[in-house]
């Protein structure tokens, strides 16, 4: 009786590993592990790759420096250019109203150097033509006087241009130093007497370049 109960107790303990079933040819299955997100997806699943919007970052900053430094370049040359074209400007434009003051002066100079006893008359208007008020009275009565001297010698002069040549420019008031080559014959030279007239003549520019003073050799010398 113990011995038929021995039995039955032993053969009723199975074994742990017979009830596992095996699948022949069958690799045991791993265990299930979550996934490990790449450095490709993590940037992936933001857009643009973090590199790349760096780089464009960077690239966007220069061209933005280039373009600032080229509108400044482009500014300071306009500058420098418009600075220049100034000072040729004034340049010219003093060179061209010393051009006409020297015209004005030699004009003047070879109308008042001829002269003809015979027909003064044309010789004062164009003693005082273009000169200002003032001047013109003065050398209206310089000529009334001279006139008294010129007949009686029965003077006959022309005169022809030489040189003329701004001295000296106050504010647009021009002295002019002015030559011209004169061909004098009176009584007392009846075969011409050849001689350079020199004349210092002011052209006052602000008021319609009309001629204001007239020296003769002492003024160009410097003599007072």
């Amino acid at each position: 009786m113990r011995g038929l109960q021995i039995t039955e107790s032993r053969s009723a303990v199975s074994n742990p590993a017979d009830d596992v079933e095996h699948d022949d040819g069958a690799e045991p299955a791993e265990p299930d592990t979550p996934p490990v997100a790449s450095q490709d997806d993590a940037t992936s699943s933001t857009g643009t790759p973090s590199s790349r919007r760096v780089s464009l970052s960077v690239r966007t900053l220069t061209v933005s420096v280039l373009v600032l430094v080229l509108v400044a370049g482009v500014g300071v040359m306009t500058w420098l250019y418009l600075g220049e074209r100034g000072k040729v400007e004034a340049q010219l434009r003093q060179t061209d109203n010393f051009h006409h003051a020297e015209q004005i002066a030699l004009d003047y100079a070879v109308n008042a150097a001829t002269m003809n006893f015979q027909d003064l008359n044309t010789w004062k208007v164009k003693l005082v033509n273009g000169t200002t008020p003032s001047l013109n009275d003065k050398l209206t009565k310089a000529a009334t006087s001279m006139e008294q001297l010129l007949v009686p010698l029965e003077w006959n002069s022309t005169a022809q241009p030489l040189v003329a040549k701004v001295r000296s420019d106050t504010n647009g008031i021009y002295v002019v130093d002015t030559f011209v080559s004169v061909l004098t014959k009176t009584t007392q030279a009846p075969d011409s007497l050849q001689s350079t007239a020199t004349y210092s003549i002011t052209v006052d520019g602000n008021n319609g370049w009309q001629i204001s003073d007239v020296g003769g050799i002492g003024a160009v010398a410097g003599v007072k």
